[in-house]
């Protein structure tokens, strides 16, 4: 059996972290003055407490490497841990939140899903509001650390193409996990700090403006109404599309440009494919929506832009009730929401570069029928792309395929109809947020779900997260015994 110390030290450390950051709610429910701060304090007592002493019970096991098992048992633990103690607010402070409610909202603020399970938002203490945008916040800066150190490290689902790009991690995953966090924090706290300025240029209230700032950019989605955007129709539409396309592009260009690689990001060949997908979708729906339905063009772009940006980011906000815009665009957005956006991002689903290394392999297997006795390779920018990586890649399409029929069939024997049985299962392994349907569609949530099916929802958002097979192989007799 291996040592579980050195895993239970570093989420002792980030439970106890994550009771640090209820210190701001804290404040912002005292300046409200609804009484509604003893919630905070109670929970983040438990947090640092509880946290505290675990790190503390196990500091004599730490090394400096980590082995393979424990990598593993860390990426995912660290993220069932986490919305357990960032559910007690909304246990305490949503009296109507049951523990499913409570740990689902928990997970999907954390995962960055934004599929929400409560309604009455626009009357919630700022607090809890602020609560839900600080989960999906840290989700996000979290899941760029996953996908730069762990994910590669542990070659999961091809990211270890990255492993190379820009850190070195092989063997020292906990140290150069703080140098990269490090060099990614003041990106990302920049991004929304600017973020946050445009928003109160647009007419935001400096509360709203904070909140949404924070779930943009992590491509999270959680709102502080239920009409979610649709509360900020006009210029903000325009900001939060600039700022969800910036999350969803590999950070780690943006650290490189940091460091003075200017044209860093223009060179990425999944940037270039993810910018060029946008405009396309964006044109077919604005010729939809001008020549079917009564919009204006300006309306047209603007609606198209921020929604279709929305869903492919996996960011779940929505301004409008797009399952009005017939049976074509809702199609379109079920599918549009299985591709995502760049690796090493905040953004969700399968990621572009998946898709491109699909069919540089349908590329190279057509040739390799043309031409039975040439040698041919496939390439992803310019580099030829080892058999493992394809072999990697290829393993994560069925596995999601699979998974994705799985939880469907599951959530239809709950009793779930058709329709939101297979848009829930899509957008809580993909994490994207609304389903479709008149339940859990852009126009409504997860509230009225069975408390079976939220379980098994909150499972596919943390297997969605963590790239699938990074949670399967805990599952693994094999695992367990090293």
């Amino acid at each position: 059996m291996f040592d579980l110390r050195p895993v239970a030290y570093v989420i002792g450390l980030l439970v106890s972290f994550l009771g640090v950051t209820m210190l701001f709610p804290l404040i912002v429910d005292i300046a409200e003055g609804r009484g509604a701060w003893p919630v905070f304090l109670e929970s983040a007592i438990i947090s640092i407490l509880a946290g505290g002493l675990i790190a503390l019970s196990s500091a004599n096991g730490v090394k400096e490497r980590l082995s393979l098992q424990q990598t593993f048992l860390l990426t995912t633990g660290v993220w069932v841990a986490l919305p357990i103690f960032g559910a007690i607010p909304f246990v305490i402070g949503a009296t109507e939140a049951t523990i499913v409610d409570a740990y689902f909202e928990a997970m999907s603020g954390l995962t960055t899903t934004g599929s929400t399970v409560f309604s009455g938002l626009d009357d919630l203490p700022k607090g809890l509001l602020l609560w839900r945008g600080l989960l999906q916040w840290l989700g996000g800066i979290g899941i760029i650390v996953v996908a730069m150190v762990f994910l590669p490290e542990l070659r999961v689902g091809g990211m270890q193409i990255f492993r190379s790009e820009a850190f070195d991690t092989m063997g020292k995953i906990l140290p150069r996990a703080t140098e990269i966090s490090a060099s990614i924090s003041t990106i990302y706290v920049t991004i929304t700090l600017i973020c946050g300025l445009c928003y109160l240029v647009t007419g935001m209230n400096a509360f709203d403006a904070t909140v949404h700032a924070l779930t943009t950019v992590s491509t999270g989605g959680f709102s502080n109404y239920d009409a979610s955007f649709g509360t900020f129709q006009g210029p903000a539409e325009y900001v939060a599309s600039v700022f969800m396309i910036l999350a969803a592009l590999p950070f780690v260009r943006f650290v490189q440009m940091a460091r003075g690689n200017r044209t860093a990001i223009l060179y990425d060949s999944q940037v270039r494919a993810f910018l060029a997908i946008i405009v396309i979708l964006v044109v077919v729906t604005v010729s939809i929506l001008v020549t079917v339905f009564p919009h204006h063009p300006e309306q047209a772009i603007r609606e198209a832009l921020f929604n279709i940006t929305s869903i492919m980011t996996g960011t779940g906000y929505a301004s409008v009730d797009y399952m009005q815009w017939g049976p074509f665009l809702i199609a379109m957005f079920f599918f549009i929401g299985l591709i995502g956006g760049c690796a090493g991002s905040t953004a969700c689903s399968v990621k572009v570069f998946r898709y491109q290394l699909l069919v540089a392999s349908i590329k190279t297997q057509l040739r390799k029928i043309r031409s039975p006795n040439g040698i041919f390779t496939p390439r992803y920018e310019g580099r030829p792309v080892s058999e493992d990586v394809m072999s990697s890649v290829m393993s994560f399409f069925m596995f999601f395929l699979v998974i994705l029929g799985m939880f469907a069939i599951a959530l239809g024997m709950t009793g779930l109809d058709f329709i939101t049985s297979i848009s829930g299962a899509a957008t809580a392994l993909a994490n994207i947020g609304p389903g479709l349907g008149d339940e859990i569609g852009p126009a409504g949530n997860f509230q009225n779900i069975n408390d079976t099916a939220k379980w098994l929802l909150i499972f596919a958002m943390l297997m969605g997260r963590l790239e699938l097979m990074a949670v399967l192989i805990l599952f693994t007799v094999r695992f367990w015994r090293g």
